[in-house]
């Protein structure tokens, strides 16, 4: 835990946990944060007033005040994994962990403890059964959440086949469930069901107890999980903790596990699904009606008739302004200065390429961030391949390329003069080429030699008749455009000029034709 990084949304769940009543040792207990650094964080949040009610603080507001440990703590290897195939083979011969603790001293020197090996034994050999326990909740206190595989479905107007999954959450003291037919588990799937489920009920929980799953838990760990910052946030929001179960570990969510399974052998078998639509309509009906009124074969009572006379005063009121569902994700910025996101791309600064950035989504914006400062804003996109770039994020040779277009350069050119404008027209003229970048290129010119020394050159280029970049800048360049290329404003025709005989021109007589 000392050198474990603690990020600015984790010191937020933590401010949030001492606001809902947790003492210090519940929040180290959850391995949040260590107990000592608890209590450092309430002192500050106590001095800032952030305990009090109203938002919680931001991610720039909690910077400035903790500092952020970089070091991360090293995972350390088993001090008997060199030994762990002599071990198995022992094992599998049933030796008994204290004569294999004792061959390993003997034959290999081995330095570690005597638990280190009964650790492995253990593992080796499998988890002995355990007892279990009924766990009871209050009412208000406790919801289950979980996915189960859903019926297949084809669309009758699209002839679409639809693989479904069911979420379900099930409120551990009435039973009274939510249902939802879905066709993914990704994180806006996961967080819009639980608004839903919110909604139907009318209240929120105060816990959320749940599974493991990618929507919701990043790295599943029996003692330190990582939440997925998205669900979190909505935590935050709706005021609910969660609470992960351990891994392979159903028992600890049996009531939801139940719940699933009742959904997938009452409700699916023998129905007939129109649509998606057509299906959550009726499974909805069926909670409310079949579901909701049965005889739960532990509580002996309804479901929906424990909800309303009991359960539904002790939940939490919904927010009066819906907190808005947002999916966090980690994207890496590609060398044309763009990120993807659901198969959509929105461009960032180009000083941030090959960089990792925080990305926020919501149902009508695309937020990048960079730790925690905001460095892109764009609407959402809702078909794959589309493109949202702002101008500002590419860099300059690239925005100049793009923003000095061919109307751009006849229109610099123009104010240059009208051989210059002459000149660019013949450029663009061209059957063959593209010479956006040689227009850019002559246009460029001016400002190394000047309008007027521009316009000569363009006009020596255009009497000769050499419509090419490298032309005017060699003309420039040598000084020929100074230089004048015929006599003006009098030009002596060369037939005036010339007044003697050639040595080889015929005379009159001679061109005359003899007669014959």
């Amino acid at each position: 835990m000392a050198n474990r990084r603690i990020e600015m949304h984790q010191y937020r769940q933590v401010i949030h946990r001492m606001r809902l009543g947790q003492s210090d040792r519940a929040i180290a207990r959850s391995r949040l944060i260590g107990r000592t650094k608890c209590a450092a964080v309430r002192t500050v949040a106590a001095q800032k007033g952030w305990l009090d009610s109203g938002p919680l603080p931001d991610d720039e507001q909690l910077a400035a005040v903790f500092e952020v440990e970089r070091s991360p703590g090293q995972n350390q290897a088993p001090l008997t994994q060199p030994y762990a195939k002599q071990i198995k083979q022992w094992v599998q011969k049933g030796i008994q962990a204290t004569t294999i603790y004792e061959a390993l001293v003997g034959q290999f020197g081995f330095k570690g403890s005597y638990s280190s090996v009964r650790r492995q034994v253990r593992k080796l050999r499998g988890a002995s059964p355990k007892a279990s326990c009924v766990l009871d909740f209050a009412p208000g206190e406790a919801a289950q959440v979980d996915f189960g595989k859903g019926p297949t479905i084809k669309d009758v107007f699209t002839g679409a086949v639809i693989k479904t999954w069911i979420f379900v959450m099930t409120l551990c003291f009435s039973r009274h469930m939510y249902a939802e037919i879905v066709t993914d588990q990704k994180v806006e799937t996961w967080l819009a069901c639980h608004r839903r489920a919110f909604e139907f009920f009318n209240g929120v929980a105060a816990k959320m107890i749940i599974d493991n799953p990618k929507c919701a838990i990043t790295r599943a760990c029996y003692t330190d999980p990582d939440v997925q910052r998205s669900y979190g946030e909505l935590a935050e929001g709706y005021g609910f903790l969660i609470s992960p179960c351990p891994v392979r570990d159903p028992q600890k969510k049996g009531r939801v596990e139940s719940g699933v399974k009742y959904v997938k052998n009452n409700f699916v078998p023998l129905r007939t699904f129109r649509t998606l639509a057509d299906a959550n309509e009726q499974l909805i009906r069926w909670v409310l009606e079949r579901a909701g009124n049965r005889i739960h074969g532990t509580t002996h009572k309804k479901p929906l008739q424990m909800f309303a006379e009991t359960e539904k005063h002790f939940l939490k009121p919904l927010p009066d302004v819906p907190v808005e569902l947002a999916v966090w994700t980690r994207v890496k910025v590609h060398g044309n200065c763009h990120v993807q996101f659901e198969k959509a791309y929105y461009s960032a600064p180009f000083r941030l390429v090959h960089q990792e950035l925080f990305l926020r989504a919501t149902d009508t914006t695309v937020k990048l961030y960079r730790d925690i400062k905001l460095v892109a804003t764009h609407p959402r996109l809702k078909r794959a391949g589309q493109r949202s770039t702002v101008d500002e994020h590419l860099p300059p040779e690239a925005l100049a390329y793009k923003m000095q277009d061919p109307q751009w350069c006849l229109k610099q050119a123009e104010a240059v003069g009208p051989d210059c404008h002459r000149f660019i027209r013949r450029l663009f003229a061209h059957k063959v080429l593209d010479n956006l970048r040689a227009a850019q290129g002559v246009i460029g010119l001016s400002k190394k030699y000047g309008p007027a020394r521009l316009e000569a050159a363009c006009s020596r280029a255009l009497h000769f008749g050499n419509i090419k970049y490298r032309t005017v800048k060699s003309i420039l360049h040598q000084g020929l455009d100074q230089t004048p290329f015929y006599e003006q404003p009098n030009v002596i025709p060369l037939a005036s000029a010339y007044t003697g005989n050639g040595r080889f021109l015929r005379t009159q007589v001679c061109r005359e034709r003899r007669p014959s």
